[in-house]
């Protein structure tokens, strides 16, 4: 199994993107993993929100192959522990043929394609968190959940 990020935009403050990518080069000594940077939406001043998240929502629908789980990050999505998402993560291991997909949306949110062709909803917490953010939060997590599967002391209960 692999496991991809899907991130609306690119992270503009060095050192959350220097903390993403070295969780992120951690996370690859345990399993396949990327994280692909969907462009913003350009040009947005005359756009609605609606229509900046049908665009966003488009791009995003466009990059997945057939058989992709896709698990969005919202606030209105399941909470799980770590140790209850290595689980989720583990489970997919053996389960899932194709790519594990966490996707971060845009400012506004996912469009209502996103959700439909969602297979999950998972929430980092019921606060909202700027994207720089929940992109470190997650890799954070995703780290945590391979040491915890593999034994490793990282995470502490």
């Amino acid at each position: 199994m692999k496991i991809r990020l899907m991130c609306i935009g690119k992270v503009a403050y060095a050192p959350f993107r220097e903390a993403i990518d070295r969780y992120g080069s951690r996370v690859v000594r345990y399993v396949p993993f990327s994280i692909d940077e969907i462009p913003d939406v350009k040009n947005t001043r005359g756009m609605t929100e609606d229509r900046q998240k049908e665009a966003e929502g488009a791009a995003m629908l466009s990059s997945l192959q057939p058989g992709d789980f896709l698990m969005l990050m919202d606030e209105r999505g399941k909470e799980y522990t770590s140790r209850q998402f290595s689980k989720f993560i583990s489970d997919k291991m053996v389960t899932l043929p194709g790519r594990l997909v966490l996707a971060i949306g845009g400012p506004y949110g996912f469009s209502q394609a996103v959700y439909a062709r969602a297979d999950a909803l998972m929430s980092l917490s019921k606060m909202t968190f700027p994207h720089e953010m929940a992109r470190l939060f997650t890799v954070e997590q995703i780290y945590r959940a391979m040491t915890i599967l593999k034994g490793e002391p990282y995470h502490h209960d």
